[in-house]
Formats: structure tokens, C-alpha cells, sequence
């Protein structure tokens, strides 16, 4: 890290465990430092920015900015506003998320949910990730259902070792046209979506840190992907009993670890879960 104060920026930050990243950071950062709550409802943010407004032992300052990842133009535009107000964000993390139920018709939502999911993701890769200083952190947040071991190995070639982020954007751009149509139910891919969007967003990750990881590791810069388990959320609750499972507070810390910790070569451009690789094959 710089001299300067610290920034760091989460996205889908308003509830879960973006939430709890924001209160994690800011209570581990100094009084000099920033943490920006980003989120698309400006109503949201006022609460967050409320709420925490009323905790004590935070050490940074928190601030809030809307957000919203499916806007084709919003990551660049906020990525060069931020990298001028303070001279680089030092960490962010991408978490952002179009949540969906079993009821949801796949067809219906698959082009709403990969904006955020996907396409946002790759957004952020794209806008942030180039100007993260020394010791910087660009963190993903996924799945352990981002491997390859989920899907059929006649589709592992359409995530597999591509070349640029254009190549996942198509990639995806062709599932999720498949579901559109429903070609996808009658082949090979998954009838849960959430599947095929995290093994996307995994392999952006994999294909944008295989351009960089040298110079990243030179300057203590650490771009991965990380799984923070079940969760005890509401949106968890439709799919899963999660009554036993961590809080969005607890299941932070690891990430948060990770965030701050010195880096580890083995994670730069992996799928981690509490600081062990998840293996993509």
C-alpha cells in the first residue's frame, strides 16, 4: 500500500455480506481511510450510511455512492472520479449480486441477472483493476459452484483458457441466450443459473489475472476470486436451510483476511475459500 490514506469500494453493499465488508473494512482501516458503500438505490445507501453513521469503533470514514454495475458506463466513470478525489482505490470488492428464487422463470430474468452478475463483474475487472496502486486488491465474490467441476465436460471448452474478457463477455452473452430461447434445458447446461454465471465470473478472474499476474505479484497486487460459503441471509433461506450457518459478519473475516494479508502467489487469480484454492478442473 501507498503513504496516501486508503480507499476501499464494495459493491452491493446495502445488505448481506456486502454490508458486513463495509463495516469489516471500516473497522480495520485508520481515520484517514475511506470505504465507499456502493449500491443502486440512493434510499438503501441513506440507511447504510445511517446505520453505520450510529455504530462506534469504526476507524475510517464511510461514504456512499450509487452504483450500479449494469450501467454499461458507471465502473469507468467511478473508477476515474475515485482514482482523482484520492489517487487509487486500494481495495475493492465485487459483490454485487441479482439475487433469484425458485419460483423466478429463467427465461424471464437471465438477461437482467448476467448485467449484474456477469457483465458488471467484468465492468468492475475492466475499469478498476488497471489502476489499482501497489498492494492493491481486486476480490470477486463467487462460488464454490464457479468450477468447472459443476458443469458437463462437453461445455468446459466455453470457459476454459480464454483469451480476454470479451471472450467471457461472449461466452456468457451465449449461455444466457440460450436460456433465453430455451435451447439450454434441452441440452447440457444447468437449469440453476447460478451455476453457469459463477463459473463466468471465475473464469474472468482466471483470464484477466493470466494477462497480469507477473507484474500484479511484482507490486504486492492481488486479483482472485473468492467463495465465502453458506451464509445466513434471507435470499440464502429460499434455496437452503441455512439456519446453522455463518452470519454475513462472520463469513467476512476471511475475506477480509485476505484483503489485508500479505499476498499469497497461490491465490493471485484463484477461486479461494478461507485462504485454500478451489481447484477450477
Amino acid at each position: 500500500m501507498t503513504d496516501r490514506p486508503r480507499v476501499a469500494l464494495v459493491t452491493g453493499a446495502t445488505q448481506g455480506l456486502g454490508l458486513a465488508l463495509v463495516k469489516g473494512l471500516a473497522q480495520r482501516l485508520g481515520p484517514d481511510d475511506v470505504v465507499y458503500a456502493t449500491g443502486r438505490d440512493r434510499g438503501r445507501l441513506d440507511k447504510v450510511a445511517a446505520e453505520l453513521g450510529g455504530l462506534g469503533g469504526l476507524g475510517a470514514q464511510v461514504r456512499t455512492e450509487l452504483f450500479d454495475v449494469a450501467d454499461p458506463h458507471r465502473a469507468e466513470e467511478l473508477a476515474a472520479a475515485l482514482t482523482e478525489r484520492h489517487g487509487g482505490v486500494d481495495i475493492v470488492f465485487n459483490n454485487a449480486v441479482m439475487a433469484v428464487t425458485p419460483d423466478d422463470d429463467a427465461r424471464a430474468i437471465v438477461g437482467d441477472y448476467t448485467q449484474v452478475n456477469n457483465f458488471g463483474t467484468t465492468r468492475v475487472l475492466r475499469a478498476f483493476t488497471p489502476r489499482l496502486p501497489d498492494g492493491g486488491r481486486m476480490i470477486v465474490v463467487a462460488s464454490s459452484l464457479g468450477t468447472l467441476r459443476y458443469l458437463a465436460p462437453v461445455l468446459h471448452r466455453q470457459f476454459d483458457d480464454l483469451a480476454t474478457l470479451d471472450d467471457v463477455d461472449a461466452a456468457v452473452a451465449a449461455w444466457r441466450d440460450a436460456v433465453r430461447d430455451g435451447s439450454a434445458f434441452g441440452g447440457a447446461w444447468p437449469a440453476f443459473v447460478n451455476i453457469p454465471s459463477k463459473i463466468g465470473q471465475v473464469a474472468a478472474v482466471r483470464t484477466l489475472a493470466a494477462q497480469r499476474r507477473d507484474g500484479d505479484l511484482a507490486r504486492g497486487v492481488l486479483v482472485c476470486a473468492v467463495c465465502p460459503g453458506m451464509i445466513n441471509t434471507r435470499i440464502s433461506s429460499v434455496w437452503w436451510d441455512v439456519s446453522g450457518a455463518p452470519t454475513p459478519d462472520e463469513a467476512a473475516v476471511a475475506l477480509l483476511e485476505l484483503a489485508q494479508g500479505p499476498v499469497n502467489p497461490d491465490h493471485y487469480g484463484a477461486l479461494v475459500r478461507k485462504h485454500e484454492v478451489l481447484p477450477w478442473r
